[in-house]
């Protein structure tokens, strides 16, 4: 077993987010309100999006993590046309805006925060992210220019949807709590609900027990957290021993935003069981695969909440496993943990790490691939090693404290002799060698994920 309507178009996680070097070369007029695209800039995107630490230039704090401007004479060309980050939405065909295809538009599915829209897909956060989402009419706005052509200039959509303020949902919307699995069938686990102040992000960690008395197999498991969230992981530990008290509340960030580091070195002896990086998720394994839990278990649950608003919001989260039969499974799902402990920064220095892993017995079917560095990691890439897909990149990552998590729709096969390598930048920024450790000041470079052995 074992991470401002306000509106933040993909603080993101995964979302809208590809290199910003991938330009149209249509030439983009200056936006005004005679024009749509002018409309949706000048009304949406500059004072909602493009606000300092978020979207508004690469000096922003969050550009690392979402590599998207949408500042006025930017926006269009980092949008239309151009391929997503977020893993899913790429292999599903999406790009940041698809003209003429709304349903094939990363930004149309990012600001509907229906779960039920989504159909099951999780392509990352709806956004904003931790403030009201845009009004009925302002999507509906969205939506008809992009199935209108995306077009940079020309005013073809009825500007009044714009003052259409029908709420879609709130942050501090009413939450539904999931119901939990039928005795016998699952477990639930719960981050009972918490504060979040205005315009901080707080983020926690609580070890509950799972409630097995036995070993259980796990064959689906869902999420459910309140809106603005920006992640939810559950956790195994490396060391038991190590292993933080039971139901009590751990933040990352004190008060004034600086890290708690007691918790950053708890951070150190996870190892990642389940996620989601959206605020609804329902994950199946494939048929014949669960995921084999120990008797007497207990797992870290970590909630990270962003609240750019002028009021406290709260979080909430929900995890149910759901089990099956031992003697339904076929196949064990076991998890990925690829460590490279052969870290030697030197002080002052960026350096490139890469180990390669090596399936040595049975084929692996990997299901989900997720990473785990320290503060001092600025990229971890993992490549396909050996086999007709040697050298494809299948994980990029550049958020130390908040990876993306992916599910692979088709597993990679992987055969006897191929395997997984790991490719992690850090940047030393101290005045000391930095090497592979268990403390906040030491570094880590691991893959985790799901895997099962034909």
């Amino acid at each position: 077993m074992k991470k401002p309507v306000a509106l933040v178009l993909a603080f993101a996680v995964a979302g809208l987010m590809a290199s910003c070097s991938k330009q149209l070369t249509t030439d983009v007029p200056t936006a005004t309100d005679q024009t749509t695209f002018g409309l949706i800039q000048n009304r949406i995107l500059t004072p909602s999006c493009a606000t300092a630490g978020c979207h508004a230039s690469e000096n922003d704090a969050a550009f690392k993590q979402h590599g998207l401007v949408l500042a006025a004479g930017e926006a269009y060309k980092n949008l239309v046309g151009v391929d997503p980050k977020n893993a899913l939405a790429l292999t599903d065909g999406l790009k940041r805006v698809k003209a003429f295809e709304s349903q094939k538009s990363l930004l149309y599915h990012k600001l509907n925060v229906d779960a039920a829209h989504h159909t099951g897909k999780n392509y990352g956060n709806p956004m904003p992210l931790g403030s009201d989402p845009l009004s009925v009419g302002q999507i509906e706005f969205v939506r008809r220019w992009i199935d209108g052509g995306a077009l940079p200039d020309g005013n073809l959509i009825d500007p009044t949807l714009l003052d259409d303020k029908t709420p879609s949902t709130g942050a501090n919307a009413s939450f539904q709590a999931p119901k939990a699995p039928i005795a016998g069938q699952g477990y639930q686990l719960r981050i009972d609900p918490f504060d979040v102040a205005p315009n901080f992000e707080r983020e926690l960690f609580v070890r509950k027990n799972v409630g097995n008395t036995d070993e259980i197999y796990v064959n689906r498991f869902t999420v459910t957290m309140r809106p603005g969230s920006h992640h939810f992981i559950a956790h195994d530990f490396e060391s038991a021993a190590l292993a933080p008290p039971l139901n009590q509340v751990r933040d990352l960030r004190n008060a004034d935003g600086s890290l708690n580091f007691a918790t950053v070195l708890q951070m150190s002896n996870h190892v990642y069981l389940a996620g989601s990086q959206s605020p609804n998720l329902d994950y199946s394994f494939p048929e014949g695969a669960a995921l084999l839990i120990p008797a007497n278990a207990s797992v870290d649950l970590n909630a990270h909440y962003v609240n750019k608003g002028k009021t406290t919001m709260q979080g909430e989260a929900y995890l149910n496993f759901y089990t099956t039969p031992k003697a339904a499974v076929t196949k064990v799902v076991r998890t990925l943990n690829l460590g490279n402990t052969s870290l030697s920064i030197p002080a002052g220095q960026e350096m490139t790490f890469k180990k390669t892993f090596l399936v040595t017995a049975k084929t692996r079917q990997v299901l989900t691939l997720t990473s785990h560095m320290h503060k001092l990691g600025t990229k971890f890439v993992i490549r396909i090693k050996g086999g007709a897909r040697d050298g494809e990149v299948v994980y990029s990552t550049t958020d130390w404290e908040h990876p993306d998590i992916i599910n692979f729709k088709t597993p990679i096969t992987l055969a006897k002799g191929e395997g997984l390598t790991s490719e992690i930048t850090y940047n030393n920024t101290t005045n000391r060698t930095v090497k592979f450790g268990l403390t906040s000041e030491d570094e880590m470079g691991i893959i985790f994920g799901y895997y099962y052995e034909e």
